[in-house]
């Protein structure tokens, strides 16, 4: 008997010591990273050349709202995304976590011909830019005073040419800044407001996958376009 309960008394103070500490830490932790700020590791080239494989890149996911932790019911709103950010969400064509921008908000006419971007009748213009090892085209797009990078094939796909297609309300449309090698909305559709975690700001860590891992410390915390 007087064994028993010198376990029962062990395995309390085992719980009250150690084990209800690390539940309460993680739950304040997971909670922190579900409603306020993540990280997303990327594995595929489909945001290149702003985002490369083997980058981890910093979600706000307070930047337009803030949600039940663990769930996408929202308790607040103060923004919705805007042309031009890079989000996080949930894809509709099976679920996982993808990073890519949004290019078209909820009444947006798109179109794309041969690559070039086509926004409420605006074509988007374009200018060279430095091209990576691989030799693909790099070319700065501005559209409406946002610019940013994307990277194109040499010869055109069957991603180059989309749409025209009209946003509808409470949806976006995003694509890859890889515009020849995303799976994006001109693929699954368009993406549900709710749907979207959080806009990513900034790349944390990045190591390149086909050289052993090699850390590219240039690219340490920097900020996204």
């Amino acid at each position: 008997m007087m064994s028993i309960n010198r376990f029962r008394a062990k395995a309390r103070r085992f719980w009250i010591d150690w084990m209800r500490p690390l539940l309460v830490t993680a739950l304040v932790l997971g909670s922190f990273r579900s409603a306020i700020a993540d990280w997303n590791d990327v594995p595929s080239g489909s945001m290149r050349p702003t985002v490369l494989e083997g980058e981890r890149v910093f979600v706000y996911r307070a930047a337009y709202d803030l949600k039940v932790p663990f769930t996408t019911w929202r308790l607040a709103q103060w923004s919705d995304p805007a042309r031009g950010d890079i989000v996080v969400l949930y894809s509709p064509h099976d679920g996982t976590r993808l990073l890519k921008r949004v290019v078209g908000v909820p009444g947006d006419r798109i179109e794309m011909r041969d690559n070039q971007l086509i926004v409420n009748g605006t074509t988007a213009r374009y200018q060279e830019a430095a091209s990576p090892d691989d030799g693909s085209p790099v070319l700065r797009e501005t559209v409406f005073n946002r610019d940013h990078l994307v990277e194109v094939a040499p010869t055109g796909t069957a991603a180059s040419t989309f749409g025209p297609v009209v946003v509808p309300p409470q949806s976006y449309l995003v694509m890859g800044d890889n515009r020849d090698n995303s799976f994006d909305s001109r693929f699954f559709g368009f993406v549900p407001r709710s749907e979207i975690l959080g806009r990513a700001t900034r790349i944390v860590a990045s190591v390149d996958p086909a050289r052993s891992f090699r850390p590219r410390f240039g690219r340490f915390l920097k900020a996204l376009e």
